[in-house]
């Protein structure tokens, strides 16, 4: 993973481009969240179709500006090692035998 350093933003009352950056991501994930919805419960093909490129592109707008606050270094990632990363692994594979099993149909 690439280290990313934090760019500084003054710290006032008034909103910076740290600040917008983390409303428009908030904002594309709650649309992202309802295209999907909106996706899955569409009844008529046309209107799927437009909805699903739809939320493709609302998809890679989030993703642009994710890129965009990591490179600033507003978005933080933590690197797991390889104990951390085991461990949720086999979390995860705990969860597996929470849901039925798979019908071959």
């Amino acid at each position: 993973m690439q280290q990313n350093m934090e760019q500084n933003v003054p710290k006032t009352p008034e909103m910076n481009d740290r600040d917008y950056l983390n409303d428009i991501l908030a904002t594309e994930k709650y649309l992202t969240d309802g295209f999907n919805v909106a996706v899955r419960e569409a009844s008529h093909d046309a209107l799927f179709r437009d909805m699903l490129n739809i939320l493709a592109e609302t998809h890679q707008v989030t993703r642009d500006v994710y890129n965009l606050m990591y490179q600033k270094g507003w978005y933080k990632l933590e690197a797991g090692d390889a104990q951390q990363i085991t461990q949720t692994a086999q979390q995860f594979q705990g969860y597996k035998s929470q849901f039925p099993p798979k019908q071959i149909q």
